[in-house]
């Protein structure tokens, strides 16, 4: 589609880890890698022999096969950490080398051998302080008849060269800045070598040449910033006061790295930073003060002070960091580490630096903030699956007019769309009134004006066509003080299956008085809603806001089910729409379908996407499972997901996906096809997939025949 090269490549990958999978017996050998970084290393004696010890490396090899490239035709097998000696005849020789993994994916290099009597000339060297890593140093030298090179780099005490491949780069990190003798040998087959010498400075990085980690997204009632980009800073902060530090060697200045501001305290004794006056933060609701600090090696460590001003009387207590040199350090302490020493931090008015050695050295920091956990609200979506909540819900109606029970257990049938840990269950006994159900008050409104106003709930009904009222009301005393729980809006939807978890939809809209701007805060459910109880048990799950996710149904009328078709013959779209269900029967009687059309002659990947509105959450398991109307047995649908360029976190990439092979068994009917995501070696839960694409009768041209495809859901 976007990338068809990409496609068929995957394609036949996929089909060659399908000959493979009888072979795999762990999961650790069906996640394997084919090998990276795949490199030969040579030596050769200097005798005019043409003896050459090869050395193979690479990351998550298990094997190696070596072809000599001398003409001889003649190869070797080594395991990791073996070496083979051949002799060559002067040339230029191409070494080959296929390094095999766990589960049998091979990654081939070459590398070219100059095997030559001859002294190296033209020997060239590069000799460069490493821009990134302090005191590092890189060589790079590149010579005429020459295999390999030793760099002796000069240390005093340290006299084993370090060695490379010719235009190879080999790195050294000394152990002080200064100025050192660094000799290069560039050695072939010849028992001359060339030798070249540099006096070279070796420099200390002095400052971070990378920005410390950006913080993460917080709502403004969880952080009081004091100095971070990504926050609102308290207001009129000095950030060097004169607390005459000067007198002790110590100076300040606003460092700026390519358009970071960050705090520069130069041979730091101690320092401040000091609120606006008369204006002091009350942290003792906070968890944790944050700060990122950069150092050089000089400045072991750094002491943090929040003083307080309570009515007049400064009071301040110091905690202790360690440093890490010449990387950004993450500080998170903890308010309590404040506390239990006495302090009283709900007026915080000046924070102090001190430190260790005592002025003798810099530290740059930043993203100074405090910060909590957000604050966990009984909100939508409503999943029983979090810890911190709690899920209390009330009865009503029995028989006597009291309680029905209802309450959150173990899921009783982690099946289908609902695999996760907890549910809603409410008993509906024999002969309890026809509007029994139960309730549970949010910890605020439901914010229908943003997100939308259709509902969905996973319900599991031991019938067929019972119908389940879904009711919110304004309640009595709502944050806004003028609650009513005469003001609601309830609607009704029926089950369409028995004895199984299914998706239902509730379109507020439909309900004449419903209104955006009411401020619907109680969650209330009505299981059979209309008839006695029959001493039946429902259970219920996600209560949460109608969106383009898993599980996919087209039911939901408020949903855009968008699919762009691609591929025809001229690699134009193809046609794909949702549609009424054509072949209500069997496993699938639900009312909408997805058709798409394959024409004649169109290409071996056409097919259809759709984006989701958010990231597939996998707590659902890692199996997608989609029915599926064939009018052949034996068609292969691939089923894909990509990262697509827009997702929510603005980091979409769609050269990352998941892509998985089914195989129709039946012709003109529904049936149920399973794709295993984890079988795809490059599938990770933590990708943020968010397209979905289909692509029927893969790897075929177009015949003229139309595929519908129904209820894509996630389990286990």
């Amino acid at each position: 589609m976007k990338n068809i090269k990409l496609i068929l490549a995957s394609f036949f990958l996929i089909a060659f880890l399908g000959c493979e999978e009888d072979e795999r017996s762990t999961q650790f050998v069906d996640n394997a890698d084919a090998p990276s970084e795949v490199v030969l290393q040579f030596r050769t004696t200097q005798d005019n022999s043409g003896l050459v010890t090869i050395t193979p490396t690479a990351v998550g090899a298990t094997k190696f096969d070596i072809l000599f490239g001398d003409g001889s035709g003649e190869s070797v097998s080594l395991d990791p950490g073996e070496s083979v000696d051949n002799v060559y005849p002067e040339g230029t020789h191409t070494v080959t080398v296929t390094a095999t993994s766990i589960n049998g994916l091979t990654t081939q290099a070459e590398q070219q051998l100059v095997v030559s009597f001859q002294a190296p000339q033209n020997l060239v060297v590069t000799i460069e302080n490493d821009a990134a890593v302090s005191k590092q140093v890189n060589v790079t030298a590149t010579a005429d008849f020459a295999m390999s090179y030793d760099v002796y780099f000069g240390e005093p005490g340290e006299d084993t060269p370090v060695s490379g491949n010719i235009g190879d780069t080999v790195s050294y990190i000394y152990q002080e800045a200064g100025t050192y003798t660094i000799t290069v040998v560039a050695m072939g087959s010849a028992i001359e070598t060339t030798t070249y010498t540099e006096a070279f400075e070796v420099t200390a990085i002095e400052a971070p040449v990378v920005s410390a980690p950006a913080p993460p997204a917080r709502n403004d009632a969880d952080v009081i910033s004091i100095f971070s980009a990504a926050y609102n800073d308290v207001p009129d902060t000095n950030y060097f006061p004169d607390w005459g530090q000067g007198g002790q060697g110590s100076s300040w200045a606003m460092y700026n790295l390519d358009g970071d501001d960050m705090l520069q305290y130069i041979n730091l004794s101690y320092q401040g930073i000091a609120l606006a006056d008369g204006t002091t933060v009350d942290v003792s609701q906070m968890e944790y003060l944050h700060l990122d600090v950069w150092t050089a090696e000089a400045v072991t460590d750094i002491e943090t002070s929040l003083i307080n001003n309570a009515s007049g009387t400064v009071t301040e207590a110091p905690i202790t960091s360690a440093l890490t040199p010449n990387s950004w350090t993450s500080i998170e302490i903890p308010i309590s580490d404040y506390t239990d020493q006495g302090l009283t931090v709900t007026e915080i008015f000046q924070l102090k630096f001190v430190g260790t050695p005592w002025a003798a050295g810099t530290v740059f920091i930043d993203n100074i903030y405090f910060w909590k956990n957000p604050s966990v609200l009984n909100n939508l979506p409503v999943t029983f699956d979090n810890a911190n909540l709690n899920y209390t819900w009330s009865g009503f109606g029995d028989p006597g007019f009291g309680p029905i029970p209802a309450t959150v257990i173990a899921n009783p049938d982690q099946t289908g769309i609902n695999t996760t840990s907890n549910v809603l269950e409410i008993q509906k006994p024999s002969g309890s009134q026809v509007w029994a159900g139960a309730s549970m008050a949010l910890d605020g409104p439901i914010d229908f004006a943003t997100n939308g106003t259709t509902l969905t709930i996973k319900v599991w009904s031991p019938r067929v066509g019972v119908p389940i009222l879904l009711k919110t009301e304004d309640p009595s005393s709502p944050a806004d003080g003028n609650g009513n729980p005469s003001v609601f809006a309830e609607v009704i939807a029926n089950t369409t299956t028995a004895n199984q978890w299914e998706e239902l939809s509730f379109d507020m809209t439909t309900f004449g008085g419903f209104n955006t701007a009411i401020n619907y805060e109680n969650v209330i459910i009505f299981p059979d809603f209309g008839n006695l109880g029959q001493g039946e048990t429902f259970y219920f799950d996600d209560i949460e806001f109608a969106s383009k996710k898993f599980p996919i149904n087209f039911e939901t009328n408020a949903l855009d089910y968008t699919w762009s078709g691609f591929g025809d013959p001229g690699f134009g779209p193809i046609p794909a729409t949702v549609i009424a269900n054509p072949n209500s029967s069997g496993i699938n009687t639900s009312s909408n379908v997805l058709e798409i059309q394959k024409p004649t002659g169109s290409q071996v990947w056409a097919g259809a996407s759709m984006p989701l509105d958010a990231p597939v959450d996998f707590a659902y398991g890692t199996i997608v499972k989609i029915k599926v109307w064939s009018p052949r047995s034996g068609v292969p649908v691939l089923f894909k997901m990509e990262d697509v360029n827009s997702p929510p976190d603005g980091n979409g990439n769609p050269s990352v996906f998941v892509e998985v092979i089914g195989t129709t068994t039946i012709a003109n009917g529904w049936e149920e096809v399973s794709f295993d995501l984890t079988s795809f070696t490059a599938f990770s839960t933590s990708i943020e997939y968010s397209n979905v694409i289909v692509f029927p009768d893969f790897g075929n041209l177009g015949q003229g025949e139309t595929f519908y495809f129904d209820d894509f859901i996630l389990t286990n």
